[in-house]
């Protein structure tokens, strides 16, 4: 595995391909300022939450602070990665089309009924 320098680190676009294909600005959950600050400072808040950096200025300590929750985002770029931290760990929405419980709950309906018992069939024959 090849280390990057930290600034080849810090200063290259930030893309998040699994959770916006089309990019941030497309997703309509960011302003056009806000998908322009996630690009640009995306990968230095990468780098310090995973802690492949260490904070060098009190501003990346703010930044790191602010990312991990620690304290309220002051400024604009801080602000769009904790927008961006709560869409993608957002609930998943339910299906409306049904769940699993309704299987199963057809399934209990069933139970009563045992495949190996007896049937009395009455047929007259007239």
């Amino acid at each position: 595995m090849t280390t990057l320098s930290r600034e080849k680190l810090i200063n290259r676009p930030f893309a998040d391909k699994k959770h916006y294909p089309y990019g941030f600005a497309r997703s309509g959950d960011f302003s056009i300022s806000e998908s322009k600050l996630l690009q640009a400072h995306g990968s230095l808040f990468t780098a310090l939450v995973d802690g492949k950096i260490e904070p060098s200025s009190d501003i990346e300590i703010n930044y790191l602070n602010a990312a991990l929750g620690q304290c309220e985002p002051q400024t604009p770029q801080a602000k769009a990665w904790v927008k961006y931290q709560t869409r993608i760990n957002r609930p998943k929405a339910a299906s409306i089309y049904g769940s699993k419980r309704a299987v199963t709950e057809y399934a209990d309906d069933n139970m009563g009924i045992d495949d190996n018992s007896d049937l009395e069939i009455d047929i007259d024959d007239d």
